[in-house]
């Protein structure tokens, strides 16, 4: 490339670090103009997080790159880069694997042959913030760069990444997520690794930008959403950009408190109070003071505890069990159900006043279906989850099984695609040796499973307008007819504004380009 015209993208690229732009967009637009600068055919931007390195931007990559975390002590590549003082370029016939084996667009096998790569690391103040690598599947493709642009787009890699973290931390300056009672310390640990409240659709967005603005304050909130939409992932993210972050996160399931036992679960009771209470126990209101106190599928709590819940929450009055003396605390009350508790209060299951009292701030969790730009981010991390728990390499979707996954009516939301994700790379694996890369295909999802044989039904069934542009076609044409339909609509709806369109379809400006002219309409 001309050097002007490389000049012209490191200016554009550095007045990009000034611009009110999102860091999804900052990251994205920086990945563009390296792309563009160097000779390479692959690129990818990673933050560290100071175990693992995590993708947030790529190009050349497939898209389930960014939902996937690298371990640089598994990758040898990765980890060399992590070491460097500055730019690395490997020998074209190294023998030290490449992280990205089986994850490049176009050909998932195109960097098991002899290959030119480069890595920067990424440091400001001499700390590791993130890694930059370039790959190009011709051997001596980066021979004649300069190393001073490699330096330079490191620099300002770095630079972006500094910028949106800082950023972030003005926004939620108290975001303390793993900081909470050491009870639940490894409860919390296994919730996080199997669900994450990830996304980058306009729906997802939505709801971090309402995390934010509740947790500023201590209000009661309400959240609500269909099973599986990760109600509990949404109760940790409030508590942990709060300012109660330190103290403890306690969560109770009212479905699972025997009715007998409830309220010595919630207030506690002293010894003596009814028969088998040998000793004193505190409840879990006092166990959260100070912090949070989560009540899952509150709908189900036994009617006549409501009344005294009510008054915890008016006054912060408690009172155990067989206790005379009334004590206080200072807790937060999240509350999350999947009914409908107007309803309830309408059937008298559900006092009125108490609903009032909790509904102060309500939250809607989406659905999948909702958020289906989302798909491949989480296939892409609960692949990688999947693949570490087989014992095989990294894990790529093919073409038809992202149709397949991105069609699903998935009436179980985000936890029904995990689990399908499990099974698909279990049985992808069976066709692998162990470690080797996986490519799972649309087959391994077995049509005959009910998320895939089921109909599309109830509320997303009426909320669809679309229409097949003639009957009897095949899954995969009436898909890419529903994708033009809703491209045209989104491009139509922002006055032809493709990154406008892109923000409102939930998807990255690039990944829509390559869709469009996929689906003919570019």
């Amino acid at each position: 490339m001309p050097y002007k015209n490389t000049l012209d993208l490191l200016l554009r690229t550095a007045l990009d670090l000034t611009s009110s732009l999102v860091a999804e967009d900052r990251h994205r637009r920086l990945i563009e103009a390296v792309a563009a600068a160097t000779p390479s055919d692959a690129a990818c931007l990673f933050r560290f997080d100071g175990e693992a390195l995590i993708p947030i931007a790529a190009t050349g990559l497939v898209p389930e790159i960014v939902g996937m975390r690298f371990l640089p002590k598994e990758h040898p590549r990765l980890e060399v880069i992590t070491h460097s003082a500055g730019p690395i370029q490997f020998p074209a016939d190294s023998n030290l694997p490449d992280p990205f084996d089986g994850l490049v667009q176009d050909d998932p096998h195109a960097l098991d042959e002899i290959h030119a790569c480069v890595g920067c690391p990424l440091r400001v103040e001499g700390e590791l913030i993130g890694v930059l690598t370039f790959d190009a599947l011709q051997a001596d493709a980066f021979n004649d760069t300069d190393p001073r642009l490699l330096a330079t787009l490191a620099a300002l890699a770095g630079a972006a990444l500094r910028t949106s973290s800082l950023i972030d931390a003005l926004e939620a300056s108290a975001m303390k997520r793993d900081l909470i009672a050491r009870e639940l310390l490894r409860e919390t640990s296994e919730a996080n690794s199997s669900f994450s409240l990830l996304g980058t659709s306009a729906p997802m967005r939505a709801m971090q930008r309402e995390i934010e603005l509740v947790a500023r304050t201590d209000y009661p909130v309400l959240i609500l959403g269909e099973s599986g939409t990760g109600k509990e992932l949404v109760a940790r993210a409030v508590h942990a950009a709060s300012a109660r972050a330190k103290e403890p996160l306690i969560l109770v399931n009212c479905a699972a408190l025997p009715e007998s036992m409830a309220e010595s679960e919630l207030f506690g009771h002293v010894r003596g109070a009814f028969t088998g209470a040998e000793r004193d126990r505190t409840g879990k209101l006092s166990v959260a003071d100070g912090g949070t106190l989560v009540l899952d599928e509150i709908g189900e709590l036994p009617l006549a505890l409501q009344p005294k819940l009510l008054r915890a929450l008016q006054n912060g009055e408690i009172q155990r069990v067989g206790e005379d003396k009334v004590s206080t605390v200072d807790v937060r009350i999240m509350a999350a159900t999947n009914r409908d508790l107007n309803k309830e209060v309408e059937a008298g299951r559900f006092r009125s006043d108490l609903y009032h009292r909790l509904n102060v701030y309500p939250l809607h969790v989406p659905t999948l279906r909702d958020r289906r730009g989302d798909i491949p981010l989480l296939a892409g991390h609960f692949g990688e989850g999947a693949a570490r728990r087989v014992g095989v390499g990294n894990v790529r979707f093919t073409a038809k099984a992202r149709e397949a996954l991105g069609a699903a009516a998935w009436p179980g939301n985000v936890r029904e695609l995990r689990n399908a994700v499990l099974r698909m790379v279990l049985r992808a694996s069976a066709e692998v040796e162990p470690g080797a890369p996986v490519l799972v295909d649309q087959r391994h999802l077995e049509m005959g499973e009910p998320l895939a044989a089921r109909e599309a039904g109830g509320e997303f069934a009426a909320s669809s307008a679309f229409q097949p542009s003639a009957p009897g076609l095949d899954l995969r044409t009436a898909t890419e007819d529903f994708q033009r339909q809703l491209i045209r609509s989104a491009v139509g709806d922002n006055e032809g504004n493709w990154a406008a369109a892109a923000r409102q379809l939930g998807v990255h400006r690039s990944n829509l380009h390559h869709l469009s002219k996929r689906l003919g309409l570019r």
